[in-house]
């Protein structure tokens, strides 16, 4: 038969490791990095959120904008499509870009040297707006990154400054029963928990999540193409109607 002290002790014991318990016992610089981590999981989760769903939104309505322009995309005039599109989608924002400066530039075309000139100049801002652009998708992408290399180090000084503290009331209480060891072994152990929490869904979704605006971005350079192309026919019909000089 078990002893009944010995369950009442370990009872005891299951109930201090737990994790609410273990914050309350903990000390000060303990309990700060808990809450650190804690604060820092939740904004990554936060970002990771936004981000997926942002990226998912955008690829959709990609592929929805390029399907109904690619075939006859129109460069002196913002196309209906993207007229509907937020303002914050990049597609747009390079479109619009584009166009404005033709209706800037269009004017000044009176030979084919002024027509390349055109088109580079519309490459140019093209490529400033997807910058631009893409900037802004990996806005906060980088905290991500932070929390997964520096987390499981901050969860590690929490780890080491509870162990001390441990062995600190063994020393002063003589005592290396069980009761008296694990609740300070525990509450530092949980520490480095709280670390790899914060840590790895930041690295495996920074990862993901870089890896979907790449791929967004090159769908973005391919659209840049597209309006080019375009840009180059009109320009070109344009010549053959006006008789554009050779520069």
């Amino acid at each position: 038969m078990s002893d009944p002290a010995i369950g009442a002790a370990s009872a005891a014991v299951a109930h201090a490791l737990s994790p609410v318990e273990l914050f309350l016992q903990a000390d000060s610089i303990v309990k700060t990095v808990i809450v650190l981590l804690l604060l820092a999981s939740a904004w990554g989760w936060a970002v990771i959120a936004e981000k997926l769903i942002r990226l998912t939104l955008l690829h959709r309505r990609a592929t929805a904008l390029i399907e109904s322009v690619q075939s006859d995309l129109p460069v002196t005039e913002v196309a209906p499509a993207f007229l509907a599109a937020p303002a914050s989608d990049p597609l747009a924002q390079v479109y619009k870009a584009a166009v404005e400066e033709y209706q800037r530039s269009s004017d000044l075309v009176a030979s084919e040297g002024q027509r390349d000139a055109l088109q580079e100049r519309v490459h140019r801002v093209s490529v400033l707006a997807s910058a631009a652009a893409i900037d802004q998708l990996q806005k906060r992408l980088p905290g991500l990154a932070t929390i997964g290399a520096v987390g499981p180090f901050v969860g590690l000084f929490g780890t080491v400054w509870g162990i001390m503290n441990s062995f600190q009331g063994i020393a002063a209480s003589n005592n290396t029963s069980l009761a008296v060891v694990a609740p300070g072994i525990a509450e530092a152990l949980f520490a480095t928990a709280l670390g790899l929490v914060a840590a790895i869904p930041a690295v495996v979704f920074y990862n993901r999540i870089s890896g979907d605006i790449g791929a967004y971005g090159k769908r973005v350079t391919a659209f840049i193409g597209v309006f080019e192309v375009e840009l180059s026919r009109h320009l070109s019909r344009k010549g053959e109607r006006h008789g554009l000089r050779v520069a």
